[in-house]
């Protein structure tokens, strides 16, 4: 969901320069998408904690959403010389983090008992 509203973001920042939809559907993705970073958090805390697994995926998502909250203001503050830059940024990790969820390589594997 993150990797897809991101990418949303990217064609909207597109539209901003030849529709005059564009600001508000771009508007409207900053919101979805950094609602998006949230439940990546959520979702990353629940399975660690019941497991007791690598605290890893939760780090990954906290950092993703500074990332966000990073962008979110420098929109704000309308600075597209940081603010396009760091969202070509965040949709690349966010493409690695779901090649990564996704590749079957790094999916835990079951305990061997002898």
């Amino acid at each position: 969901m993150q990797t897809l509203t991101l990418f949303f973001q990217s064609v909207t920042a597109g539209m901003l320069l030849t529709s005059s939809h564009g600001y508000l559907m771009h508007d409207i993705g900053s919101k979805v998408m950094y609602a998006a970073a949230m439940l990546y958090v959520l979702a990353t805390f629940l399975s660690w904690r019941p497991g007791g697994g690598s605290p890893r995926p939760v780090l990954y998502a906290t950092g993703f959403l500074l990332l966000a909250s990073a962008q979110v203001a420098l929109g704000v503050a309308h600075v597209p010389a940081l603010h396009v830059p760091l969202g070509v940024v965040m949709f690349a990790l966010s493409t690695l983090a779901l090649a990564r969820a996704l590749d079957p390589r790094s999916l835990p594997r079951p305990a061997v008992r002898p």
